[in-house]
């Protein structure tokens, strides 16, 4: 079906719908968080899903990436193929998409895991290659892990675009993470939507965000200061030698 909405500022994606005819078993549908994720509420500028390895967050941020019409690797919303940007079922149509009445002019899905392919196609020699103006014109392969991803959100994260993010932390220091919170919250003053996956308590720390964390039991809306990564970050801190007293004793 032809999307037939205007772009205009977010929220684009508002939740999902359950299909129960198209719902799986084991793998992912068996994890509790992707089990309910009918049950999250993304119309949030800023939709932040933290929680430890394996809880889920990946697997929902890559539902939300491939119903909002990216490809899986990453990228640009609008270099996604003749679909691009078009709205379509997720994890094999067991998920609809409940989207709002504007679409994105831009976006960007971001993956750590695959970020190397799309530094590397960005400025090559193809033909459907985006222009490296876009990025700040230094090739992303030619700066830090770090410097690169700072680039690309500072060049192409804006206003009436869709983000999705899945572990942006990962190449940053914590220094990285701070300028990144701050070009996330001007974007989302000029219209953006975010959905990131995340264990940085920088990150976490956005305002005005929705935060789930994700556990073995499901999903929940969490306050900042509740959430785990954050309360270990702070216990850590305040005093470093219990905890590797703990984690380094021996048997």
């Amino acid at each position: 079906m032809r999307d037939r909405r205007l772009p205009g500022p977010g929220p684009y994606l508002l939740g999902f719908e359950r299909v129960d005819e198209h719902w799986g078993t084991g793998f992912p549908f068996d994890v509790p968080a992707v089990d309910q994720v009918r049950q999250l509420d993304f119309s949030a500028p800023v939709t932040l899903l933290a929680g430890d390895n394996g809880a889920g967050k990946s697997t929902i941020v890559e539902a939300v990436a491939e119903a909002m019409g990216f490809l899986d690797q990453g990228g640009e919303l609008e270099r996604s193929g003749g679909s691009a940007g078009q709205p379509r079922p997720a994890l094999g149509e067991a998920l609809r998409p409940v989207l709002s009445s504007t679409k994105p002019r831009l976006g960007y899905f971001l993956r750590a895991e695959s970020f190397f392919n799309v530094a590397s196609f960005i400025g090559s020699d193809s033909v459907h290659a985006p222009d490296l103006s876009l990025y700040g014109d230094t090739p992303l392969h030619q700066q830090s892990h770090g410097q690169s991803f700072l680039a690309l959100a500072a060049n192409r994260f804006g206003g009436n675009g869709l983000f999705v993010l899945d572990e942006p932390e990962a190449a940053l220091s914590a220094s990285g993470n701070l300028a990144l919170l701050s070009i996330i919250a001007r974007a989302v003053r000029e219209g953006a939507q975010f959905v990131i996956a995340t264990h940085s308590p920088i990150l976490l720390a956005l305002p005005n965000a929705r935060i789930y964390e994700l556990d073995e039991t499901g999903a929940r809306e969490t306050a900042y200061d509740d959430l785990d990564a954050v309360r270990l970050t702070r216990g850590f801190l305040d005093a470093p030698e219990r905890y590797l007293r703990a984690v380094l004793e021996e048997d």
